[in-house]
């Protein structure tokens, strides 16, 4: 049997290519031989040393034909609905697109082609559905939960998240502002914002640069998989901004459609503290396994009082990790395969 994916966007090592590979790896498992759609092979040991996945029995192929000669295709849309030809499509959306007209008379023409619709969150399927008249189904992306454990941990607040200005700001500048803050009441603690550089960001980080100036903050630009491990690992506190300012209802690509940073995150026994909006709804439970904030005063009121009261930030660890367990990768495995 052959499978095929198609993601146009794997040379920005995000959430989205890694569930791509992720669904890849479950195909082989379920017996087919995987072609992934990409302009040149080099993109592999890029793809591996992000996600920390093996790729070297897969095929990376200049062109699929939307289909033709596959038993099985995984397309990631960009939006628009394809006019998909193999045997079994399966349409996967990482977007909550909304205004794009998907109830359009040749949408309903194409999606006659797909046998299931796949959104990464219940967030995403929120928007999906109502936009193009269909009832997808939520897979949560998978986390390797098994390889990301609690170290040694240090006085270190992380953040994970591309380094970005285009469609979903991350926010890095949001966290640097509010940390110098944090540094006029409490000593000794170091901000790492950690990420991937996205196409366009290099003004932004020469910004970010010059705000972190003076302070104790790291910037740890396109790391390994091996190295946000690590980070992960040592850190007590993580921190995210991801959809600060924006209006989830009216732009909601603006927000965070999930969050495997957060995830991993947890898996790790950081505390992480939020911004409450999309995807890190259905990940934190307010004051159970972590915190939603809306306003930077209160993020640094609640970063204080854990900081303050190490009894509480441990519990809250263990919380935490005991949470990260529902997006292991064993049961992506099990969901995907039970769709197949």
């Amino acid at each position: 049997m052959r499978a095929a994916i198609y993601n146009p966007y794997l040379d920005t090592l995000g959430g989205g290519e890694r569930y791509s590979m992720a669904f890849a790896k479950v195909l082989e498992v379920a017996g087919y031989k995987v072609d992934i759609y990409w302009k040149s092979e080099n993109i592999r040991d890029k793809l591996q040393d992000r996600f920390g996945i093996d790729l070297k029995s897969f095929n990376f192929v200049k062109d699929i034909k939307r289909g033709d000669g596959y038993d099985l295709l995984f397309w990631l849309s960009d939006g628009s609905i394809p006019l998909l030809r193999a045997r079994r499509n399966f349409l996967h959306f990482q977007f909550p697109f909304k205004g794009v007209n998907g109830r359009s008379l040749m949408n309903k023409m194409k999606l006659f082609r797909i046998e299931k619709i796949i959104c990464n969150s219940y967030f995403t399927k929120s928007f999906i559905d109502p936009e193009y008249g269909v009832d997808s189904i939520v897979i949560y992306p998978p986390v390797d939960v098994a390889k990301i454990k609690p170290k040694r941990k240090e006085n270190i607040i992380l953040y994970v998240g591309r380094f970005s200005q285009l469609t979903q700001a991350k926010g890095q500048d949001i966290l640097i502002d509010a940390f110098k803050k944090l540094c006029k009441s409490t000593e000794g603690w170091k901000l790492i914002l950690a990420g991937g550089i996205e196409v366009g960001a290099v003004d932004f980080i020469k910004k970010l640069e010059k705000l972190k100036k003076d302070f104790p903050i790291e910037l740890v630009k396109s790391p390994s998989f091996k190295e946000i491990v690590n980070l992960y690992g040592m850190s007590k506190i993580f921190w995210s901004a991801s959809g600060f300012g924006a209006n989830e209802k009216r732009d909601p690509k603006a927000v965070e459609h999930f969050g495997i940073s957060l995830v991993e995150a947890i898996a790790a026994g950081c505390v992480p503290m939020v911004y409450s909006a999309g995807g890190h709804k259905e990940i934190i439970a307010d004051g159970e396994n972590g915190f939603l904030w809306k306003k930077t005063s209160e993020l640094l009121k609640i970063t204080n009082n854990l900081i303050n009261d190490t009894k509480k930030l441990k519990n809250m660890s263990l919380a935490a990790r005991e949470s990260a367990g529902v997006y292991e990768y064993a049961r992506f495995e099990a969901e995907v395969l039970k769709l197949l």
